[in-house]
């Protein structure tokens, strides 16, 4: 028994020490994508021909690119947009998502059936394609961009919400709180929302490294940020033509995007087994 409550205590810990590593390295991410413009050594536009495709070096460490512009500075301001707008767009999406689902898993009825099977329909569609021909329509530009990937970002916390909301009505405490006569808002707000959160929270998590590597996809193919913005997709599409030559333009940009990815995905995962959503 003593040895059962050592484990638990030790996989606790474990898991406690995991996740402020990760919370660490996110907010490390995050100060240096909002404050890029100040760590970057470099103006991230400013053309500088005579020292087009310079290797890494002491004074570029990552190299230039065809202009002769520091790749290591674009790469920091390119963190800085893409957080910025990925943040933004999720949190919009993700707080629109979990109303219409709670609401939906909570009152239920035709109103219910009606928005879930248009969520069905969305889901049906393939996200990038859906968001390239939705970008295609509305124009070139990140905002036209943000748009279109959150036309079916909101249907994942929508379906979450409404899935958890569903299951969570039913319990006593619920019912308890029905009982002594709490209004339907207090219900949702007090009783459900809480429970609903945590969930939410780990999605949206996970979702922010996948939307900036959207974000860089379209405007890999010319439909979010255009050059000379110093934005990881832009810095990849631009480097195609020197593969060979310089790889670098390349090479660090997809790695900045790899990164990215897997940071928040094993900050999400951190959050999950802190909140203990699994049990």
């Amino acid at each position: 028994m003593k040895d059962g409550k050592n484990k638990r205590l030790s996989k606790r810990a474990k898991i406690n020490r995991r996740f402020y590593i990760m919370a660490a390295v996110t907010v490390i991410y995050v100060v240096l994508a909002l404050f890029a413009d100040r760590f970057a050594p470099y103006d991230p536009v400013e053309a500088d021909p005579a020292m087009s495709l310079c290797p890494p070096s002491a004074e570029h460490l990552f190299g230039t690119d065809k202009l002769g512009r520091d790749v290591f500075s674009r790469i920091l301001c390119g963190a800085g947009t893409s957080f910025t707008m990925s943040f933004i767009m999720i949190t919009f999406v993700s707080v629109l998502g979990t109303s219409i689902g709670m609401l939906c898993g909570y009152f239920g009825g035709t109103v219910d059936t009606v928005i879930m099977r248009f969520v069905d329909i969305l889901l049906a569609f393939p996200d990038t394609v859906f968001a390239i021909a939705v970008a295609g329509m509305l124009g070139a530009g990140v905002i036209n961009a943000v748009i279109a990937l959150g036309l079916l970002s909101w249907t994942g916390f929508a379906r979450m919400a409404r899935s958890l909301t569903a299951s969570i009505r039913e319990r006593g405490f619920v019912e308890q709180a029905r009982f002594n006569g709490a209004s339907e808002v207090r219900i949702l707000a007090k009783y459900i929302l809480p429970n609903v959160i945590p969930q939410i929270v780990v999605m949206a998590a996970m979702r922010v490294g996948g939307t900036m590597l959207a974000l860089a996809s379209l405007s890999y193919l010319g439909l979010a940020s255009q050059p000379p913005t110093p934005e990881w997709g832009v810095m990849v599409s631009e480097s195609r033509a020197y593969m060979q030559t310089a790889p670098w333009m390349m090479i660090f940009p997809g790695l900045a995007l790899f990164i990215t990815v897997v940071v928040f995905n094993l900050f999400g995962d951190s959050i999950r087994d802190y909140l203990d959503i699994k049990k």
